[in-house]
Order: C-alpha cells, then sequence, then structure tokens
C-alpha cells in the first residue's frame, strides 16, 4: 500500500493539478521551511457564502511538501473558512499516507501551516496552527 501512496506524492510532485497563482484572491499567505528551505505560497478565492471556490499553491522544495500542497488545495474546494481552520496534521498524514520522520513531517505540514496562517489572517505563520 505505501507503494501505491508514494506513486500518487510523485505523480503530484511532477504534475501538481493546483499550481499556480490566483489574482485577484480573497486570501494570500506564504512562508518556508527554514530547516529545509521549502517554501509554499497559497491563495484562495472564496465564494459568496464564504465557501473556498478556487485554491492555488506555488513555491519550490522537496516531493512531501509540494505534493501535500497540491493535495490539500484539491481537499479544501468547497469548505468554509472554518472547516479550513478545523484541518489537522492528521488530515494531512491521511492524505499522504506514509509514514514520515520528524523533519519529512515539517516539509509534509507547511502547507498546512500557511494554509491557516492565511485563514486566520496571520501576520505570520506559527508551528502551533499545525499541532
Amino acid at each position: 500500500m505505501d507503494d501505491l501512496y508514494r506513486e500518487i506524492i510523485i505523480d503530484r510532485y511532477k504534475n501538481p493539478l493546483y499550481r499556480g497563482a490566483l489574482n485577484p484572491n480573497d486570501i494570500s499567505f506564504e512562508d518556508d521551511n527554514p530547516l529545509c528551505g521549502d517554501h509554499i505560497r497559497i491563495d484562495l478565492r472564496l465564494d459568496a457564502d464564504g465557501r473556498v471556490s478556487e485554491a492555488a499553491f506555488d513555491g519550490h522544495g522537496c516531493a512531501i511538501s509540494q505534493a501535500s500542497a497540491d493535495l490539500l488545495m484539491e481537499t479544501i474546494l468547497g469548505k468554509t473558512l472554518d472547516e479550513v481552520k478545523a484541518l489537522s496534521r492528521e488530515d494531512i498524514l491521511e492524505m499522504l499516507g506514509i509514514e514520515l520522520g520528524p523533519v519529512r513531517l515539517k516539509c509534509a505540514l507547511l502547507s498546512l501551516k500557511v494554509l491557516k496562517a492565511g485563514a486566520y489572517g496571520l501576520g505570520e505563520a506559527s508551528d502551533e496552527l499545525v499541532e
């Protein structure tokens, strides 16, 4: 089963479905992982009901960080900001479907950290957002 998830991660890294920029956007936030240099920016558009109607990410980094961002963009479409804020590290790990060590965990959670900081309208992202 791990091989299937590894294939999905590599495919999403090489052929992301949600890479790009939304301009104009309702929410935009970016941050990086200082441990490895991964960088993610997330742009969101909300509909009249406050649901995510469009989502895009851009950045650079390892396969885990980029695939995680792409899978997360797909997951949040149609969700309210409250639903986005409720996403957890377990949701990301379930999306990825493989065990990760502490260093790779930071890579996987970068997109969630950026997303939540943007959803909360924070000036800077914090690891506490994904605990």
